[in-house]
């Protein structure tokens, strides 16, 4: 059963994604035609230079930390220009590094933690996952900020809200090739073993980035799973996109229907075909009913079986509310919270359609989102990463914003892994289980170093 906090949370904030559509139709062919070879570790590992410059620009020694700040222009930029926006070109980061390492043989972990929607900056991984680490287990960390974010946020881009659907690929493929940078870098300097996690679509970005690293691995995605086709077609997060711009953008551009096209005759695309199985369900009768709510989200919203919101999770949205700057503070959180706004958006205007022809362009703008999100984010279109056996994937049980119903199970890609489950939803599980996350983390290295680097280990992991 869903959770009901994470559908009023997602009411409360302001963000729309997407308010300018698809993309350009040339940029989603280049980035289309780039995916091959960012997906193919025997490939990717070749489009970013070992000694490629990194440029430690600050230094704080603290008395329990050494912090060091530093930048880089994003390889993704290089191979791919124009597609990133200027503000973007240049990926930032911070380390957070121990007074002295506590770790046998000269080892030095470190995680490399990938930010998840809205987590702009580093104050927000840092506190709740660097320094515990660092404190705890003597792990140190890597926070890299996102593309569109923070330091890297477009100025003319409001909050977290991406403009382009195809935006969202161009951030994914940035942060995998600004990974494979920092675990160079790590190794120059004799970092090491190295780590990935993050949390929601930093555990999603994680599980890519170490698809393509070319050693055993530490990796904890946590609150994601096989693709985010789910997330922005089934998910809570669907509400949120201005569909209605869309399927007008679909309707009116025959390009995206090629597009389509190709992704259904792709004959390595199974996982496409299997989560097409979701848009065919929708009928064109079904989809006509959801017209009489304005979205192809309102219709979306009845798949999902909510549970009622408890009053035990209204001090999780108390805390929220002071949290997160971007809530919208003229609503109330309370027992009685009025979300018809968000379930319930204005009508788009195709008053030169009829009510069929309206509604199969909705199925099919919904089937050309679940190919293209799947086209460059299901795990299946990856390289499995070294050893399985080094990830833990932790999952929420009632979670709304990344559903897991028709996606491919992650633990038939990465046979070995380890499958742990909180008993909440996404947001609970977020503000309440961050020591469950580090945990996994810690126990990710013990497994590495017991495999690989005692005396009895056979495994070679030289360059």
């Amino acid at each position: 059963m869903a959770s009901r906090l994470d559908q009023v949370y997602r009411s409360l904030i302001l963000s729309k994604f997407f308010t300018k559509g698809w993309g350009k139709p040339e940029n989603i062919q280049r980035l289309f035609d780039f995916r091959k070879s960012v997906s193919n570790r025997d490939v990717c590992q070749y489009l970013v230079d070992k000694n490629h410059p990194v440029i430690i620009e600050k230094e704080e020694i603290h008395s329990d930390a050494i912090i060091l700040e530093g930048h880089f222009e994003s390889p993704f930029a290089q191979h791919l220009p124009g597609l990133v926006p200027l503000e973007s070109e240049k990926a930032y980061f911070q380390i957070l590094l121990p007074r002295t390492w506590k770790w046998k043989n000269n080892l030095k972990p470190v995680c490399l933690q990938l930010a998840g929607t809205g987590d702009h900056y580093f104050w927000r991984r840092r506190t709740l996952m660097a320094k515990p680490l660092l404190k705890e287990h003597n792990i140190a960390s890597i926070l890299l900020e996102n593309p569109f974010y923070g330091l890297r946020k477009p100025k003319d881009q409001v909050r977290s809200s991406l403009h382009n659907v195809s935006d969202i690929f161009v951030m994914g493929g940035c942060l995998v090739l600004e990974s494979l940078v920092l675990f160079n870098w790590c190794e120059k300097n004799n970092l090491g073993p190295l780590g990935l996690t993050g949390v929601s679509m930093g555990g999603h970005m994680a599980s890519l980035a170490a698809s393509n690293w070319h050693k055993p691995t530490v990796l904890v995605p946590c609150l994601s799973w096989s693709t985010a086709s789910g997330v922005f077609t089934k998910g809570v997060m669907s509400g949120a996109i201005d569909w209605s711009l869309l399927e007008n953008q679909f309707m009116c551009d025959s390009f995206y229907s090629e597009i389509l096209q190709r992704i259904l005759e792709s004959p390595d695309n199974c996982a496409y075909q299997a989560g097409r199985n979701f848009a065919q369900t929708y009928s064109n009768e079904s989809l006509s009913r959801g017209l009489n709510n304005g979205k192809l989200s309102s219709a979306l919203q009845r798949t999902f079986n909510f549970a009622p919101l408890e009053s035990s999770a209204l001090p999780l949205m108390n805390k929220l509310w002071n949290w997160f700057p971007h809530f919208n503070k003229s609503s109330s959180v309370d027992g009685n919270v009025d979300i018809s706004v968000a379930m319930n958006p204005p009508r788009p205007n195709w008053s030169n359609l009829g009510a069929v022809e309206r509604a199969k362009v909705r199925q099919e703008a919904l089937e050309f989102m679940r190919g293209i999100m799947d086209e460059f984010t299901h795990i299946s279109n990856y390289s499995t990463p070294v050893d399985t056996e080094l990830i833990t994937i932790i999952a929420a049980e009632n979670d709304a914003y990344v559903p897991r119903d028709g996606a491919t199970d992650l633990r038939t890609l990465w046979p070995g892994c380890q499958m742990k489950y909180v008993k909440t939803g996404h947001v609970a599980a977020y503000l309440l289980h961050h020591k469950m996350f580090r945990e996994a983390v810690k126990d990710g290295f013990n497994k590495l170093i017991d495999k690989y680097y005692t005396d009895s280990s056979s495994c070679n992991l030289a360059s």
